[in-house]
């Protein structure tokens, strides 16, 4: 698509995305419709002034205060182009809590993937044990063992997302323990709490909750409040999220002021 394309056209597009996605950046439009920055943010103005979006830092949502569900859960392969920045930065965020000699729990998605990618950057990380139900998790680890130990847990195989559910991921999910969980989902809402469109995968979501110390939601910007099919947990089962600079200031005071830690940008702990 080129500048050449009508104004209306394209943004009936845009609004087309918007709602598709719930979230969209001014750079992904200016790529996407090969328009400049400036054009985007126009288009995004033109759709606010007739109620089809809501402009948020960076770039848009629906206009309602729920964004819409998606009609089918993507292919893991579709979603890896999916906000693929924001879930980059969710996973540096992520891995930086990590120590050495942890035992952590990284969940199945797109997400979970950028988590485990970011702890393997981590030259510094040794003896650390990485509990995992997804099958690329496992795989994006393997070349770092020793340094890593990986335990797959068991299940049916998922072929859409590479994941392995019940029903026996939970025996084995009974005799372990973790410091950390980081869990992925597809919605974290203020009121509604944390949501997943697989039911399958929510249940595993759960047990793996329940087997860690700590239970560390890892979500992009565009997954804010937003609600799906599946509850994994209220925000008072969770301890903290962890999320990407783009994410909209007004949902993020509604889900911190439920008492959740909420980490936006690049930071250590000890």
């Amino acid at each position: 698509m080129s500048e050449t394309l009508p104004a209306e056209l394209r943004r009936n597009a845009i609004a087309d995305l918007i709602a598709e996605r719930g979230f969209v950046r001014v750079a992904e439009l200016a790529d996407r419709f090969g328009i400049s920055g400036v054009t985007a943010r126009a288009d995004l103005d033109a759709l606010v002034d007739t109620a089809r979006a809501r402009r948020v830092h960076g770039g848009a949502m629906p206009p309602n205060d729920l964004a819409p569900r998606p009609e089918r859960e993507w292919q893991f392969e579709e979603a890896l182009n999916s906000s693929a920045a924001g879930k980059e930065r969710v996973g540096r965020n992520a891995a930086a809590l990590v120590r050495s000699g942890n035992t952590v729990i990284v969940d199945v998605g797109t997400t979970g993937l950028a988590v485990a990618r970011a702890l393997a950057s981590r030259a510094d990380l040794t003896d650390v044990t990485v509990i995992t139900n997804s099958l690329t998790v496992a795989l994006a680890l393997e070349p770092h063992i020793p340094r890593f130990t990986v335990i797959v847990t068991g299940g049916t195989l998922r072929p859409r997302q590479h994941s392995l559910v019940a029903p026996f991921a939970a025996p084995m999910l009974d005799q372990l323990h973790a410091d950390l969980a980081f869990i992925g989902c597809n919605g974290v809402d203020g009121e509604r709490g944390v949501t997943n469109i697989n039911l399958p995968e929510a249940e595993v979501k759960r047990l793996m909750m329940g087997a860690a110390e700590r239970v560390v939601i890892v979500a992009d910007a565009a997954k804010l409040g937003q609600v799906h099919l599946g509850r994994i947990a209220t925000l008072d089962d969770i301890d903290l999220l962890v999320t990407d600079d783009q994410a909209d200031a007004a949902l993020v005071d509604q889900i911190a002021a439920r008492g959740v830690r909420v980490i936006t940008g690049l930071e250590r702990t000890d």
